[in-house]
């Protein structure tokens, strides 16, 4: 009896072990259940995620967009990155304006999609602004640069660092917003080589008795000036691309009918050795062909003297702005009437319209002639002498017209 009582107590309590273990094992695989269901639903919320929203570790021009929207992560490069790049008096600076949007949310967007995981990683992402990181490494080059700008036989040294007052690099340009040093040193290097408006000794031809002599001329149409604005132009653009080197030669301007500039490179002041030569005082004419005498006039008449300024033939050195034949000549006598003379050839050569023709209509030849009767400024030319001037002159030669 007492066996039977000890083997139902040792039943009993198996059977208690077993429910429990049964109950362990339920409440394990319950448990077990949960905690897949959890990490599914982990992972879904992770994938779901990551789907909008840019890993942990991203950076996009140096500014952190981990776990941010693409609308989110744009705001905040647009509120925190460096978008320009500047250059002042030989200084180079990374800088933010706030005023400029440094990058759109479709640039973004690409971003997104070249660190995009189906679930989220911790890997490091970084995405510099290569074209703002270029224009810092051409701003630091430009900084040290120096352009040997050539002009007229001289060599002028152009520095950036001494030159360029401000340059700044936004929105993908470069820009030159401030350049005034640049801009003086130019006008230092137009005053000093220029020929506009500038006198010099010239020898002219003489009469048949006197080799000629020399006098003072002031260049007024001929001549050449450096065109600033265009110089300007180059030097910006050869430091932005690296040149050394600047022929100043194609920069220049000139007044009147040619706008390029006359005379440049010529020797003999820039007078070469073509050119007219006029003697208000002689009423003389020569005209010089590759340095020899090609023609000489004796009895040339040119602008009233005693007429008053308005009809005086211009002293200066000019040039010929055309030819033209036949042509009329227009203009008002001292009375105010208009006048319109036909003439067989026509070279101007002054601004204001005087030059050289053929005058059918007058009668007084005389060396006196220009002192109470000349013509309105221009150079008459006896209509049997004026073939050979036409066939001599050449466009664009000097006329030099001296008292």
């Amino acid at each position: 009896m007492q066996s039977r009582k000890n083997f139902k107590k040792h039943n009993n309590r198996n059977t208690i072990y077993l429910v429990i273990i049964g109950i362990i094992l339920i409440l394990a695989i319950i448990f077990g259940v949960v905690l897949y269901n959890n990490h599914v639903e982990s992972e879904r919320r992770a994938q779901e995620f990551a789907t909008t929203h840019f890993n942990p570790n991203v950076s996009i021009y140096g500014v952190k967009v981990g776990s941010l929207t693409v609308s989110k992560a744009t705001n905040k490069i647009n509120a925190h990155a460096n978008n320009i790049v500047s250059l002042e008096n030989g200084k180079v600076a990374v800088e933010r304006d706030p005023s400029l949007n440094t990058i759109n949310q479709a640039t973004v967007a690409t971003y997104f999609k070249k660190q995009h995981t189906t679930m989220p990683n911790k890997h490091n992402y970084n995405y510099n602004f290569q074209k703002l990181d270029a224009a810092n490494k051409k701003l630091e080059s430009i900084s040290t640069a120096v352009i040997n700008y050539r002009l007229s036989g001289k060599t002028y040294r152009l520095s950036a660092r001494k030159l360029i007052n401000e340059l700044t690099y936004k929105q993908g340009k470069y820009s030159f917003t401030n350049v005034e040093n640049l801009v003086t040193k130019l006008n230092q290097i137009n005053t000093s080589a220029a020929t506009l408006h500038k006198s010099y000794q010239f020898k002219v031809p003489g009469s048949k008795k006197s080799n000629g002599n020399k006098i003072t001329v002031k260049n007024q149409s001929y001549g050449w000036g450096v065109y600033i604005k265009k110089a300007q132009n180059a030097v910006e653009q050869a430091f932005l691309n690296g040149t050394k080197t600047l022929n100043g030669k194609n920069h220049l301007y000139g007044l009147g009918y040619s706008t390029y500039g006359l005379g440049y490179g010529k020797s003999n002041h820039g007078i070469g050795s073509n050119y007219v030569v006029v003697s208000l005082k002689n009423q003389e004419l020569w005209i010089i062909r590759k340095n020899k005498l090609a023609v000489h006039l004796t009895d040339v008449v040119t602008g009233t003297k005693d007429g008053g300024k308005g009809n005086r033939t211009p002293q200066g050195v000019w040039y010929i702005q055309y030819k033209q034949s036949p042509a009329t000549l227009r203009g008002r006598n001292d009375d105010g009437s208009k006048y319109a003379s036909k003439v067989k050839y026509w070279m101007p050569f002054t601004l204001s319209g005087c030059g050289l023709h053929d005058a059918s209509w007058r009668t007084d030849w005389s060396k006196h002639a220009y002192l109470r009767g000349g013509s309105h400024g221009c150079v008459n030319i006896k209509p049997s002498e004026i073939s050979l001037v036409w066939h001599n002159v050449i466009k664009n030669e000097p006329v030099i017209v001296y008292n």
